[in-house]
């Protein structure tokens, strides 16, 4: 049997371009979808909105074409507005759900049929701490995080008479572009290429919650224990974070 195919979502930067890398490296057949792909140097690259249910049919369509079957599809588009709640957009968090949350169930919508056929498939969808401990200046994000936490498990068990199964994956917080307005010194945050090779390694894992490693599945064992208590810490210390910065 050949290699598997895994679809990444959002995988020109980030985490997303870290475990395409890595995944293309360990000898997966990888498909990259993004609004660009200037990053993906070497790699398969297919435009892609993840909002545009057209589009995302057209893409998961290209790669069943260039390699027969879906065996593994990584949810990681993201897009991430911070900002108090009384000064935002309604319409910026529309928009984040748009990305975030219907993003995943458009790419979930299309690779279903392949995957049942197939009479097997992983669904990983990235999620947060952040979706059941929240964070101040993060409603939106912190929403659609919220949202993928309950449809993952929803789906789990709907899909699971077919053999596909539907997690959740929890990086820690890594240097992306959504990450950059909390304030948090760099050097307290993971690089992507170092969670993409680790994540990489647990590509095939069918438990419910997917973490990189020990650190971070205690992180989500004590944030579902007392997210309230997780929730100020963390609000509380970027706040000092960008503080500081401004000084």
């Amino acid at each position: 049997m050949s290699a598997d195919v895994v679809i990444v979502t959002g995988a020109n930067r980030g985490i997303g371009l870290g475990l395409a890398e890595a995944l293309s490296d360990r000898g997966y057949n990888v498909a990259c979808l993004d609004l660009t792909g200037e990053n993906l140097n070497g790699l398969w690259y297919l435009e892609c909105d993840v909002t545009d249910p057209r589009q995302v049919e057209v893409a998961v369509k290209a790669v069943v074409n260039r390699w027969g079957r879906i065996d593994v599809l990584v949810n990681n588009a993201c897009l991430a507005v911070f900002g108090p709640f009384e000064e935002r957009d309604p319409g910026e968090t529309r928009r984040e759900f748009e990305v975030n949350y219907f993003g995943y169930v458009n790419m979930i919508r299309a690779v279903l049929p392949y995957m049942k056929a197939e009479g097997h498939g992983l669904i990983h969808n990235l999620s947060s701490t952040v979706g059941f401990t929240g964070f101040a200046g993060l409603c939106g994000y912190a929403s659609t995080k919220g949202a993928v936490e309950a449809l993952s498990r929803t789906l789990a068990l709907e899909f699971a008479p077919y053999g596909i199964v539907v997690n959740v994956v929890h990086p820690p917080l890594t240097q992306t572009r959504s990450a950059a307005p909390l304030g948090v010194p760099p050097q307290f945050m993971a690089e992507p290429a170092s969670v993409g090779r680790k994540l990489a390694k647990r590509i095939g894992s069918r438990k419910a919650v997917v973490t990189p490693g020990l650190i971070e599945t205690i992180g989500v064992f004590v944030a579902r224990l007392a997210p309230g208590i997780m929730g100020r810490f963390m609000s509380t210390r970027a706040a000092a974070a960008r503080g500081r910065a401004t000084d």
